[in-house]
């Protein structure tokens, strides 16, 4: 990933909905089916918090004054450099909050959690952590093959962070991720089966008249995949190479790690926008794997489109190095799919359990 950006519970749901559609669910029981998790989720549990402590120890370091895994002449330790003591801060909140979340999905008093409380901070881990789980994997892959960063592209990028920090913090992602995903679909399964379980169901317009007009969900999710084509078209051009719309520092320092960056966005602007039109279609397909799609897809595309926009527009580059219009457009437009996938999503799962 880029260097920048270090920062089953039986279901007790009521019958399985029909073919027919959601309006033959039912909700799902919030009662928790036990006192005491059960071992495997108590593992999934602890791995989880075990996995903070890497990048909760480094956060505080640096934020503590630290300069520990900071090499000599990164822009880290530039003078006045709020930026980063700002986002070291909020990095540190939004990691602290994995344990909470993992106890939210393990004890019976999470069943009384709030929806949106609970939902807004799984949408934003989801966010952050696939495209880590995706990317660093295949960077690592890359590198293996032979096929990894070259002398040139190394000299040209400049200090920011020892290399180790990264072989050490992304694991600790990739294994949050997992044990959060884990433990939160058997909790889903339990809490809110019924909105997600049996067929996608019928769509309807508003106006009752079938086939005329498409729903506004459908226009929402036409318009997601429209610009998804862009951004991904644009991400999948830089990923193997293409210099149109960077500047000169990002055309040298261009690498496979880079590339790889640039493929998986590509892959999740074109998950969530698929997930979308999937959804607004409705349809005799399973519902979980569309709304899977969507609902990961529009989180990634929307949480590190936000983050690296954040990153450009709060960052203080040298004259050589002031990002390039296409770098603004590309990840508004991720912010755009996110949004629009997501909202989409949200009108699915409302319009589930309302039925």
């Amino acid at each position: 990933m880029s260097t920048r950006a270090v920062h089953t519970s039986r279901s007790t749901s009521g019958a399985r909905p029909s073919s027919t559609g959601p309006s033959s669910t039912r909700p799902s029981s919030t009662r928790p089916s036990s006192t005491r998790p059960s071992a495997g989720r108590r593992f999934l549990r602890a791995a989880a918090i075990a996995a903070t402590v890497p990048y909760l120890t480094l956060k505080t370091a640096w934020l503590a004054g630290s300069h520990i895994g900071i090499p000599d002449g990164s822009v880290l330790l530039e003078p006045g450099s709020a930026f980063f003591t700002v986002l070291n801060a909020l990095s540190l909140v939004m990691d602290s909050s994995v344990v909470l979340l993992v106890l939210v999905l393990t004890r019976p008093w999470g069943m009384r959690v709030p929806s949106w409380l609970l939902i807004s901070p799984v949408f934003i881990a989801t966010g952050l952590l696939t495209p880590i789980v995706l990317g660093f994997p295949g960077q690592l892959l890359l590198r293996g093959m032979g096929l990894g960063p070259d002398e040139a592209a190394r000299a040209a990028q400049p200090p920011f962070l020892d290399p180790w920090v990264f072989n050490v913090v992304y694991p600790g992602f990739i294994i949050q991720a997992i044990a959060l995903a884990g433990l939160f679909v058997p909790y889903a399964r339990e809490r809110w089966g019924g909105c997600w379980q049996g067929v996608l169901g019928p769509v309807v317009p508003p106006d009752g008249v079938r086939g005329r007009f498409p729903s506004p969900t459908g226009v929402v999710a036409g318009a997601a995949a429209a610009v998804a084509s862009v951004v991904a078209t644009a991400h999948l051009y830089w990923a193997f190479g293409g210099t149109a719309g960077h500047n000169a520092d990002q055309i040298a320092q261009y690498s496979s790690d880079a590339g790889t960056v640039s493929f998986i966005h590509a892959v999740c602007a074109l998950t969530a926008a698929a997930g979308a039109v999937l959804l607004a279609r409705g349809g005799d397909r399973r519902a979980w794997w569309p709304l899977g799609m969507a609902w990961t897809g529009s989180a990634a595309t929307l949480c590190w489109g936000m983050w690296m926009m954040t990153a450009v527009v709060g960052g203080d580059p040298g004259p050589g190095e002031r990002t390039t219009t296409a770098t603004y457009l590309i990840y508004a437009g991720q912010m755009i799919i996110g949004l629009l996938a997501a909202g989409v999503t949200a009108r699915f799962l409302a319009t589930r359990r309302a039925a």
